[in-house]
């Protein structure tokens, strides 16, 4: 077979063959991941990328290929999850981008195409890593121009492209240690040769290949199963008000405070001094506060009332499937928030940290660009602040950004503890700018540790790992392993804490009983003397724990 040109409708047969290819090939994308935790996504995030794709493809009454091309684009722009999904998505806007104006296109025209696409994504990402996606897009795409201008069969000039690229993909290790030591190589550049190769075998086939289309389904996971507590919650008031005109040390308020209730957060400086508790009796509370200083801001919310409402109104997966708007009268304001979280309790803390509207997600379930931008189209602030919460997430939260008409400022947190430390240095009184310094102030001086499984067996830093280890990650290194949760957890934590620690908080998953999170709230104030312990129902999925030291 010889292909001289490649018109409208064999690039939307090489898309339907690279997204089907894509979708079974997933979960072998998803595997290489460095960590052996459960929350590769890589694959996922490209499919579903490549998905958003297609509708537009599928959309399109007639076919050229810069039609073709262009509303893979914009479908993907929209739909991109994920670092690697955006980067897909700017692959895909360079190639648009080379072959516009275009009805057909033989193979200099698509080695320049593919040359285009190779820089548009290199331009995307601020600090570009060899070892990566953007490597073996950026080989694939020199091979193209060396062989276009010999070659004109883009049978032999893809086959050829292809070769190419396997090749750089298995140097990916060799660029980047932390591949070589884990034994994989990238799983974004494995997802494009996938991609790659659906579409060679599609445009080497006979006859129409149809899009299969893929039906939306919940994956289980043995070890993380949902569940919402419909438990009596012990203390029943979130309570949370601002002290001004204060000498009182913060620590010694926390110290006072800490009888009257849970989930206490008190940070201040310069007469200042804001508070979030849930107590039985806010009433107490607020005369404590009145008598170190003047009371501002006061908020008080019934969370039984909230939460037998929530119970009425939804089943257990209304904090997975579905955005939560906290600010739903729209009321005009100077600032919105907008965070990314996953575990209801967890919600429930950046709700009492007035976040206006949480988009569910984190690790394996990263929201799409679309998803951010219906975010910033639900909030009312003339400054609007995102919290992705997740390294991830922060591209589309940009790219969200770069779309959007409002005044939005991403504020890179990549971690849970992040967001809650930025919320908590933010003060409406101040201007944005001041706000944003004033956040990563305070982000600098919280670590974030995660207790999760192993899904692999594996060796890192020198460390053996087994499939089914409990494991302790921070700072993107497994600091401990074991076979018992409790005591890989302590150990993680005695690898957190230093002289300078202050206060501990450790958020539980779903699948930990409150007695065992305490009883490592125990363990912890014994071996940590010098440190407040707060012990949080998080509810998040993937991690036992999730740990804030700051």
């Amino acid at each position: 077979m010889k292909i001289q040109f490649v018109d409208g409708i064999l690039l939307k047969k090489a898309f339907i063959g690279a997204a089907n290819f894509l979708e079974q090939s997933k979960e072998e994308v998803n595997a290489l991941n460095v960590f052996p935790v459960p929350d590769g996504d890589t694959g996922t995030n490209m499919s579903l990328t490549f998905q958003s794709a297609m509708k537009e493809i599928l959309n399109l009454n007639e076919y050229s290929v810069e039609k073709v091309a262009m509303a893979a684009s914009n479908g993907s722009l929209m739909g991109a999850r994920g670092n690697s999904g955006v980067i897909l998505s700017q692959l895909f806007r360079g190639l648009a981008n080379g072959l516009k104006g275009k009805e057909k296109a033989d193979a200099k025209e698509l080695a320049k195409a593919f040359k285009l696409a190779s820089d548009t994504a290199y331009k995307a990402v601020m600090k570009p890593t060899e070892g990566t996606i953007l490597t073996v897009a950026r080989e694939c795409a020199e091979a193209a121009i060396t062989l276009s201008k010999n070659e004109k069969d883009i049978v032999i000039f893809l086959d050829k492209v292809i070769q190419q690229g396997n090749i750089a993909l298995n140097k990916t290790p060799d660029m980047l240690p932390v591949l070589k030591e884990a034994g994989v190589v990238d799983a974004g550049g494995k997802g494009l040769m996938v991609i790659l190769a659906g579409a060679f075998k599609a445009l080497t086939t006979n006859g129409e290949i149809k899009y299969e289309t893929v039906a939306s389904k919940k994956s289980e996971d043995t070890h993380f199963k949902k569940e919402l507590s419909t438990g009596e919650i012990k203390f029943g008031y979130c309570t949370e008000f601002i002290v001004k005109n204060t000498k009182e040390d913060v620590e010694n308020f926390k110290q006072e405070l800490s009888k009257y209730g849970d989930s206490l957060l008190v940070v201040g400086g310069n007469d200042l001094i804001k508070v979030h508790v849930h107590t039985n009796n806010p009433g107490l509370v607020l005369e404590k506060g009145l008598s170190i200083g003047e009371l501002h801001d006061i908020k008080i919310d019934n969370m039984r009332v909230q939460h037998r409402n929530l119970l009425v109104e939804e089943d257990c997966d209304c904090i997975d499937n579905k955005v939560i708007n906290l600010n739903e009268k729209k009321e005009k304001k100077k600032y919105s928030f907008i965070t990314v979280a996953m575990g209801d309790g967890i919600a429930s803390v950046f709700k009492d940290l007035n976040v206006d509207f949480i988009i569910p997600g984190g690790q394996t379930m990263n929201p799409s660009t679309e998803d951010i931008l219906n975010g910033i189209k639900e909030v009312e602030g003339e400054d609007i602040i995102i919290l992705p919460n997740n390294g991830n997430i922060v591209l589309a939260a940009e790219q969200a950004q770069k779309m959007s008409e409002r005044k939005v400022h991403v504020f890179p947190t990549k971690s849970i503890p992040e967001g809650i430390s930025a919320l908590l240095a933010f003060n409406a009184e101040v201007n944005v700018e001041e706000n944003l310094d004033n956040m990563k102030s305070a982000v600098q001086n919280v670590k974030t540790g995660q207790v999760t499984y192993a899904v692999r067996n594996t060796e890192i830093n020198g460390t053996k790992i087994s499939k089914d280890d409990i494991i302790g990650i921070c700072k993107g290194d497994i600091k401990s392993s074991g076979k018992d949760i409790q005591e890989t957890s302590l150990e993680l934590l005695k690898k957190m804490v230093d002289e300078d620690t202050e206060l501990i908080t450790i958020f539980y998953g779903n699948t930990i009983e409150e007695k065992e999170a305490n009883k490592l709230g125990e363990l912890a104030e014994k071996e940590f003397k010098d440190c407040d312990i707060e012990v949080i129902y998080g509810g998040q999925p993937i991690y036992y724990y999730i740990f804030s030291v700051e």
